[in-house]
């Protein structure tokens, strides 16, 4: 299992990103999947998740500006962040239910 995130950049506070995760040897189809995050110097933390049905919930952190979306043809996974904060700079990784894979997450960087 192999995935691979990107999406991640440099953008200013206010601003939005949208973040994808591409999976080779599962198929995503009706499989749970979460988004995390990492800062520098903090732990790992989920941002959201969406479960095999489809139902989205994001943490507090992030909600109202977090929505997770999953496209099965492509098998991707996409995170779509708005008004974006300071705080949200991190890596930020996809991971699904059952699998250990967890890629080289994306990094993203918000400016003030």
């Amino acid at each position: 299992v192999q995935l691979q995130a990107s999406g991640g950049g440099l953008v200013q506070a206010g601003g939005s990103l949208r973040l994808s995760c591409a999976a080779s040897g599962i198929t995503i189809s009706g499989k749970a999947t979460q988004w995390y995050r990492q800062a520098p110097g903090s732990q790992r933390e989920l941002v959201g998740s969406i479960s095999r049905r489809g139902d989205i919930v994001c943490s507090d952190r992030v909600k109202g500006r977090c929505s997770i979306s999953r496209d099965n043809y492509q098998n991707t996974v996409y995170l779509q962040m708005n008004n974006l904060k300071p705080e949200d700079t991190a890596v930020y990784y996809c991971h699904f239910d059952g699998y250990s894979a967890w890629g080289q997450g994306t990094l993203v960087t918000v400016s003030s």
